[in-house]
């Protein structure tokens, strides 16, 4: 993890490579073990090119067994799924977000278990989508209590009924229809209500165009790894509407002023709220965001602000963290 603080020009040099040292996923996937807890899975396992046994990353229905597997598997959730088209999150990445957090807000590895303590930590996850990750992980693997929100009701059905499927889950992620979607805190957070962390995987582009533009090159990429051309290299034409191989519905993937317009509008708002939550933090794909981010925060008065860099293989993802206490 590197931090670097706003007031300081120490940065802490980066203590790790991969994912985070309480991730479950070091090791990568025990194919095996998760095929055993959801055989449904055994159908898109293959042996690759290069001998290893894997699943084709560029097909949703292969991604989407794999992370049912890993949830039913790893953290006791059974029934997790996702309407077609929404966004089918990485889940050890999803998984590294949390452990940072945990660590931002001080709780140590004695707090990991398999059956974790209930804490009192309370996590807001803004924009939870169809999938809802965030509050799984955080609830199944530190106990914390949780609030999810969205602007599509649609989505918060689809993860009310992964909630009604697991008890472990029913009295401690609630969901909130956020019914602005020119507000972000604001209808979400009550008067009176304190949160200690905020989590925010905030749409990163600005059209449906750009998003197809980056679904091509998720495409393409992944093409080269195997081995195989791309439509570009066959000198064939792209596809006019490419697959998003990840999913990703217009409130998940993109919004007017993409991440940058957003994290603006978040950086605002919270500070309306700065006496209601302990930390905000957001993910940021794009590093040229992060200064101008930094930039509000400091002008807006934040006593503190981190930048987190989550590395996981040669991807590097950040978590711009700050409060105002």
């Amino acid at each position: 993890m590197t931090t670097r603080h706003p007031h300081s020009n120490k940065q802490t040099p980066p203590r790790r490579k991969g994912l985070h040292p309480r991730n479950l996923h070091q090791a990568g996937y025990d194919f095996p073990s998760l095929v055993s807890s959801y055989p449904a899975l055994s159908s898109y396992v293959k042996t690759n090119e290069h001998g290893n046994v894997s699943i084709d990353f560029a097909n949703p229905l292969a991604v989407n067994a794999l992370n049912t597997a890993l949830l039913k598997r790893h953290y006791n959730i059974v029934d997790w799924h996702i309407p077609e088209g929404a966004l089918c999150p990485p889940i050890p990445g999803r998984a590294d977000y949390i452990h940072y957090i945990a660590e931002l807000l001080g709780i140590d590895d004695t707090t990991i278990s398999s059956s974790p303590v209930k804490s009192d930590i309370r996590l807001l996850d803004i924009g939870t989508g169809a999938n809802g990750i965030y509050p799984i992980l955080a609830c199944q693997i530190y106990g914390w209590h949780c609030v999810g929100s969205d602007i599509n009701r649609q989505s918060l059905d689809n993860v009310e009924a992964i909630i009604a499927s697991n008890v472990s889950l029913e009295n401690v992620f609630k969901l909130r229809l956020q019914a602005d979607k020119n507000h972000i805190f604001n209808g979400i957070i009550n008067t009176g209500e304190y949160f200690d962390v905020t989590v925010c995987n905030p749409p990163f582009h600005a059209s449906l165009e750009e998003a197809l533009k980056g679904s091509q090159r998720k495409v393409d990429n992944l093409a080269r790894n195997r081995g195989e051309q791309s439509n570009k290299t066959r000198g064939t034409k792209k596809s006019d509407s490419p697959t998003l191989n990840f999913g990703g519905l217009e409130a998940e993937l993109w919004c007017n002023g993409g991440e940058k317009l957003f994290l603006k509008k978040m950086i605002k708002e919270s500070h309306d709220f700065a006496a209601q939550c302990r930390w905000f933090t957001s993910l940021v794909s794009k590093s040229d965001n992060i200064k101008p981010a930094i930039k509000l925060l400091r002008k807006l008065g934040a006593t503190d602000i981190r930048e987190i860099e989550m590395a996981q293989g040669n991807k590097i993802t950040r978590i711009l963290a700050w409060t105002y206490s």
